[in-house]
């Protein structure tokens, strides 16, 4: 680890201290960020508490492996259950549906800390997110959750870095988004088409594409995966066919520009501009 890294890990140490005096709830989704996140805080001399949200919105699988990780460090976990589709702002999936849905869920972590006494809240929001289209940030700074890692500048790669210097096997684990963000935005969002989305993903990811997403357009479904395996892609087109037309897509493409985080958010000047980032 190099001398930057070492004063920003220790950067992020005193900052969890200040934060978590009179205890602390780390927003855990069992991803690369949250996982450094409560790992370092594990190790200080302060009350922790990680709490998942399970939702409509959340792939089952990261449930199951952030329940394992939070058991594995020893702390304390919860799950908070959550139906966003009763939530006409996350149902109709407007451009910043995000900040409803970051409100909605937060505002409840925020009752469960003051039920359970513990007095800060913290999530994995990188310096990284900093830069792109996340208008859930809003909702953070709205509702004070603290967010160490960009407070201490960590970018992505440092966040990787550090997670693999402190022997956590999540350390390159492809980030997992929620499932809304494989929709177009003005979509309404179901749970017939979640589900379908969530099926098909996992298929594909059980033929060994980790970092894929399945972007949906009505019976189309857009694969994206990254360029370097577009070959193998194409060479086992015959087992993913029939695959995402048995869960309901009619037709099956290969996004050319590869796998990019947030391509959703191309379109957004369709809706105004991006706003509420």
């Amino acid at each position: 680890m190099d001398e930057n890294l070492k004063f920003k890990c220790s950067q992020l140490e005193k900052r969890l201290l200040e934060i978590g005096k009179d205890g602390l709830c780390i927003a855990f989704s069992g991803g690369v960020d949250s996982t450094l996140l409560l790992d370092t805080a594990a190790s200080l001399p302060i009350n922790v508490t990680a709490v998942t949200f399970s939702s409509r919105l959340s792939p089952k699988t990261e449930l199951v492996e952030a329940a394992a990780l939070a058991s594995s460090m020893g702390v304390q976990h919860y799950f908070l259950t959550f139906d966003e589709l009763t939530n006409e702002s996350i149902l109709a999936n407007p451009p910043d549906r995000c900040y409803h849905c970051k409100k909605f869920i937060f505002s409840s972590l925020k009752d469960f800390c003051k039920q359970n006494s513990l007095g800060a809240v913290a999530d994995g929001t990188n310096a990284d997110d900093l830069k792109q289209y996340r208008p859930g940030l809003r909702a953070l700074r709205e509702l004070e959750i603290y967010s160490p890692l960009a407070e201490c500048g960590f970018t992505k790669a440092e966040v990787r870095a550090a997670a693999s210097s402190a022997g956590l096997e999540v350390h390159s684990k492809p980030s997992a988004p929620c499932l809304a963000t494989r929709v177009p935005y003005g979509t309404r969002l179901t749970d017939e088409l979640l589900c379908k989305i969530e099926t098909g993903e996992e298929a594909l990811k059980s033929l060994g594409f980790l970092g894929c997403r399945l972007r949906a357009h009505g019976n189309i479904a857009r694969v994206e995966v990254p360029i370097s395996e577009f070959e193998k892609l194409i060479n086992m087109r015959e087992k993913i066919i029939p695959l995402l037309k048995k869960v309901g897509f009619v037709y099956i493409t290969l996004d050319l520009e590869g796998f990019r985080s947030g391509s959703m958010d191309i379109v957004l000047e369709d809706f105004g501009g991006k706003s509420g980032r």
